[in-house]
């Protein structure tokens, strides 16, 4: 038993996640993964902590046939405190949590042509939890709702201007909690006044994207109305000309639903090298002199270097970059490319603080630099705290 348990679920399209917290500790208790849902080779595999892995076939099993097998799977932990639900797209409906109630899954639903992938299997989740825990609060935490401060010149687009106030046309930024979370942790580490800072944050994994904050507020991020905008990432193309879209159609015949696929599964680093949309198996590739790999990981950096550079024109000061997600937070050789391109702004990287990810601090610069630092992300834990801290009021 766990003296304050709270659960999060990731209900993604085709897996989910979840974990499980301690809120006296906060501790992670368990973690598991519920993926290839709906084909033969589903499997529910979790871990609880000091622990072995442990997998479970649920072949042909959806969201709520793995969400009951979660189900059994927590019963000896005991019953949650609250359950805290990812949710990708809150669009201007939603600036913070919010605790669930049937105006917000109607809300949530709204926004589901925002992100047709994500928020109707949210809600799904979200339905499921509600049935196997009656009594226990709900609490939805938005990808979008960090970036909900940002100012009109920031999420505007420059189309007519009928299409934001009919139908919501308009930059909304994502990955809200990861930098939410690790810019908060570099004002702590760095001693930074929390009500005068600047920090860009690069949260880099399959998914990436940057985000400027300006004493704790997002003021620009680099993904738009959709996660398809702004860097380079595993499979997403990130920015293209949009005049892309009719060169492909009249040129190959090719169908907006095809053109829009392969932007977002066929392009990125997949698309680039040919061989894979992992910076690791990427990485290892250019350094036994793999060109294609190397062109990959040339155009991933000097992108996320120009984005880091256009960013810092939203800030009045620069004071700390921050690397997390899995590329950010792991690939040494990545951030000290990145780094080379950007002593315009004050950056030195030291090679053997950045090889061991970081001194105490999780500092990768030389003591002339602008600081960069190396921070692990903990989104599930921003979820956690938000739901335990909505169910007690």
């Amino acid at each position: 038993m766990i003296s304050a348990p709270v659960l999060v679920i990731n209900s993604g399209s085709s897996s989910l996640k979840f974990s499980v917290f301690d809120m006296n500790t906060g501790g992670e208790a368990m973690a598991g993964l519920a993926e290839r849902l709906e084909s033969g080779d589903a499997q529910l595999s979790w871990r609880e902590r000091g622990g072995d892995k442990q997998t479970l076939p649920i072949p042909h099993q959806g969201h709520e046939g793995a969400l009951l097998e979660v189900h059994q799977v927590l019963k000896h932990l005991g019953s949650p405190l609250a359950v805290g639900h990812r949710v990708v797209h809150g669009g201007e409906a939603f600036s913070d949590s919010v605790l669930i109630d049937d105006a917000v899954i109607a809300g949530i639903d709204d926004c589901a042509s925002l992100a047709p992938l994500h928020n109707p299997a949210n809600v799904l989740g979200i339905r499921v939890m509600q049935k196997l825990y009656p009594q226990i609060p709900q609490v939805a935490v938005f990808d979008t709702a960090f970036h909900q401060t940002l100012a009109e010149r920031a999420y505007l687009y420059a189309i007519p201007m009928h299409l934001y106030r009919d139908h919501g046309v308009r930059r909304y930024g994502f990955h809200g909690t990861s930098h939410k979370y690790v810019a908060a942790q570099a004002v702590e580490r760095l001693s930074l006044d929390p009500a005068n800072h600047g920090i860009i944050t690069a949260h880099l994994g399959n998914g990436c994207s940057a985000t400027a904050v300006r004493n704790g507020h997002s003021v620009d991020t680099t993904m738009g109305m959709t996660p398809l905008e702004g860097l380079v990432m595993g499979t997403r193309s990130g920015d293209v000309d949009p005049g892309l879209h009719e060169y492909l159609a009249e040129s190959l015949n090719m169908s907006l639903a095809e053109i829009t696929a392969m932007l977002n599964r066929e392009s990125g680093l997949l698309g680039l090298s040919g061989l894979s949309n992992d910076m690791r198996t990427l990485t290892e590739a250019a350094e036994q002199g793999n060109a294609d790999a190397q062109r990959a990981i040339d155009v991933f950096c000097f992108r996320l270097a120009r984005q880091i550079g256009a960013l810092a024109a939203s800030l009045e000061r620069l004071d700390a970059l921050v690397f997390t997600g899995g590329i950010g937070e792991n690939a040494s050789p990545i951030r000290g490319q990145v780094l080379a391109k950007l002593p315009l702004f004050g950056f030195s990287c030291d090679a053997e603080l950045n090889q061991r990810h970081g001194d105490e601090r999780g500092i990768i610069t030389t003591a002339d630099s602008v600081p960069a630092l190396v921070i692990g992300t903990r989104e599930e834990w921003v979820i956690a705290h938000d739901a335990y801290q909505l169910s007690q009021t």
